[in-house]
């Protein structure tokens, strides 16, 4: 609802009475028969009128404002003939000459278009006459910011994206809609309003160019290991696209192996490591005894926080998996971001097949645009040249890695939206854990897409095309999923809201929301 209608409906409820409206071309003071609006309006007695023929008498016909148009209702006294569009008089149906030039003007630096119809017109002494300094300075340039951008100022989708679009361009008005934002934002909203709050720090951020100091105090003022543990799998829990992409690689994964008995799997992101333990236990459940097998993880100090501990703590976890299956096991430890991999931090020995997984990892090694060196590009082939049975990728399906800020603004909006609204149908508003999640699990990747630039920007999305078309450069082919478990994802997907998507196409598995795609699982060798 725009501050125009609102300010209409608080009129008509008698919540707010306009002081002054404009009269063949002149201005008066507008007050209520029965005296009672205050003295803010009641400037001088309406007994000096005793009734509305007097002041009809002395200041001309009184006519009714219902029937004007947008157009016709201006915030100042010459806005010229181009503004000006004849306005049919209720129950007459004849232009109305009088009121060509009427102009309304409440209060509160708002415009109204429909007066309550209870009004006498008294005369305005001439130095209360409207003038520009009849509104204060934050009034004047919040309504010309918004009337010059066609600004609904309660839609909040319309006040997001006219922000963004300040913010990129350097508006001057850009503090203006940032102050309208912040009065329709909340962490315990609906999901517009909860992504709204975290995409206004990011501007506020940004705009004070802050953004990389605040994405570092965010990752500083982190909840204990333990909690950011918790939050992690309640995301997982309440937002299938973790659990089912992961299900999709391991199935790739799975099926390349099922054979072989000298197995390495290089994981560029191994967290906690938890992904493999379902693998384990069903390499050493098969037919003709377990494998032996290596895991390489990868992984850098600052997952260590979440973790709790280093990457000695999922060596030991998964030992300890593999022992009780008796499986024999190795765990190589590699202290490094993904940019930071080169061949010798592998290990790679003859004789063992290789696997290979980037999971939400990739997106966060920089490529040309960030540095002169194109990691991305290099370590896509340096793992072609390993000679991989099977390379799983699972990535977010969003374009933020080149895009122009204002592109990459409204690409953010669209796809946190979904992701928000995903959220919004598992849990409750008011649930506390939602919020610990979605502003330990999500709003820091928003405020990094909005408020930072350069290195700083960490998360660098692509779409699945760009990551289609750097494998196959690298000379990389798809190797298509498992339909087994790709099915069974499908009946599992049942279980969850009806909203919810899943689409097979070419071997490769979109999930997503609704209509938009979030997330892209793939395998190539």
């Amino acid at each position: 609802m725009s501050a125009l209608k609102k300010l209409e409906e608080r009129e008509k409820s008698g919540v707010l009475i306009p002081d002054y409206l404009m009269m063949n071309g002149c201005p008066v003071r507008a007050v209520p028969l029965n005296n009672d609006a205050g003295p803010s309006v009641q400037a001088k007695r309406t007994s000096q009128y005793p009734n509305d023929i007097a002041a009809q008498n002395e200041f001309g016909d009184r006519h009714s404002l219902i029937g004007f148009s947008l157009a016709e209702v201006l915030s100042n006294n010459d806005a010229g003939d181009s503004k000006q569009e004849q306005t049919v008089h209720q129950g007459h149906g004849q232009p109305d000459a009088s009121m060509t030039h009427a102009n309304i003007l409440n209060d509160q630096g708002s415009l109204s278009a429909q007066p309550t119809p209870l009004h006498n017109f008294l005369p305005v002494p001439t130095d209360e006459m409207i003038t520009g300094a009849s509104l204060t300075d934050e009034q004047t340039e919040y309504f010309s910011t918004t009337d010059s951008l066609g600004i609904n100022t309660g839609d909040l989708k319309q006040v997001i994206i006219a922000c963004g679009k300040a913010a990129a361009e350097n508006d001057i008005h850009t503090e203006v809609l940032i102050s309208e934002l912040r009065q329709l934002v909340s962490i315990s909203g609906d999901p517009m309003q909860r992504l709204g709050a975290y995409m206004l720090e990011g501007l506020v951020a940004r705009l004070s160019f802050s953004g990389s100091k605040l994405y570092k105090s965010l990752k500083c003022k982190e909840p204990t290991s333990s909690e950011l543990i918790s939050h992690m799998h309640h995301l997982c829990e309440i937002c299938p696209f973790y659990r089912f992409s992961y299900m999709s690689a391991n199935g790739a994964i799975a099926e390349a192996i099922k054979s072989e008995n000298f197995v390495h799997i290089i994981d560029f992101h191994i967290a906690q490591g938890s992904q493999w333990i379902t693998i384990i236990e069903a390499l050493a459940a098969r037919s003709g005894g377990p494998p032996c097998l290596r895991i390489t993880g990868i992984d850098d100090s600052n997952s260590a926080y979440a973790r709790g501990g280093g990457l000695d703590m999922v060596g030991t976890r998964l030992h300890s998996v593999s022992a009780s299956c008796g499986m024999p096991f190795e765990f190589n430890a590699v202290h490094a971001a993904s940019h930071e991999v080169y061949l010798e931090h592998l290990d790679i020995r003859p004789g063992e097949v290789i696997v290979v997984n980037f999971a939400y990892e990739l997106h966060h090694t920089p490529d040309e645009s960030v540095s002169t060196e194109n990691h991305r590009n290099r370590i896509i082939r340096m793992i072609k040249s390993l000679s991989p049975r099977v390379v799983t990728l699972v990535e977010q399906e969003s374009n933020t890695n080149t895009a122009p800020f204002f592109s990459r603004y409204l690409e953010t909006f669209e796809y946190y939206t979904a992701m928000f609204e995903s959220i919004d149908v598992a849990l409750p508003r008011d649930d506390k854990r939602r919020i610990s999640t979605e502003q330990h699990c999500l709003a820091r990747d928003v405020i990094n897409l909005i408020a930072c630039e350069g290195a700083e920007r960490v998360e660098r999305l692509e779409a699945f095309g760009k990551w289609k078309a750097r494998f196959a450069m690298a000379g990389f082919r798809p190797y298509p999923l498992s339909s087994l478990v790709n099915n069974t994802i499908k009946t599992l997907l049942d279980n969850y809201h009806s909203c919810y998507r899943l689409e097979e196409r070419d071997g490769v598995l979109y999930l997503g929301w609704k209509s938009r795609v979030l997330v892209v699982s793939s395998a190539w060798c």
